[in-house]
């Protein structure tokens, strides 16, 4: 490991990556998309072990929303203010204090581009997960080296 904690190519090759998944709630728990959590975790699952998996929420989340992600391993982050600032700035420290190997956000925002560009100059892996076809974001899937589609489609 180097300085900051990062793997270096020497390290245990046969050990899964880390996976950091930060999920959008606002934007990715919505009716329309008909989200399940555990499909969420799953396609991150997919990339690696777990290293953290959070989902972010604002001060109108439900406590039923809360206890059922808990329920299911996510740790909940609840903000005041923007959802979005809290989850680029921990998704972009986790990149850069090279805490996972895998960098995987779950949101259909455009604005997580430059966080996950971020992640990607630090030399991590970088997925990202769309609700559903409709809630795509192309920017963000275009910015991420692979994707994944709640709905089925996934390339790499």
């Amino acid at each position: 490991m180097d300085l900051l904690g990062r793997r270096s190519d020497e390290d245990d090759g046969d050990a899964d990556p880390r996976v950091a998944l930060f999920v959008d709630g606002p934007n990715v728990l919505r009716g329309e998309f008909d989200v399940d959590l555990d499909d969420v975790r799953e396609a991150a699952a997919a990339a690696g072990r777990p290293a953290t998996t959070r989902l972010y929420v604002d001060e109108h989340a439900t406590p039923e929303l809360i206890q059922a992600a808990e329920a299911r391993g996510f740790e909940v982050v609840v903000t005041s203010g923007d959802v979005d600032v809290k989850l680029a700035v921990d998704l972009t420290r986790f990149a850069v204090e090279g805490r996972a190997d895998v960098i995987a956000v779950a949101s259909r925002d455009t604005d997580f581009k430059p966080a996950i560009e971020a992640a990607n100059a630090c030399g991590l892996r970088t997925l990202a997960i769309a609700p559903g076809e409709h809630g795509r974001s192309d920017a963000l899937r275009n910015a991420a080296g692979g994707s994944v589609t709640l709905d089925g489609d996934a390339d790499a």
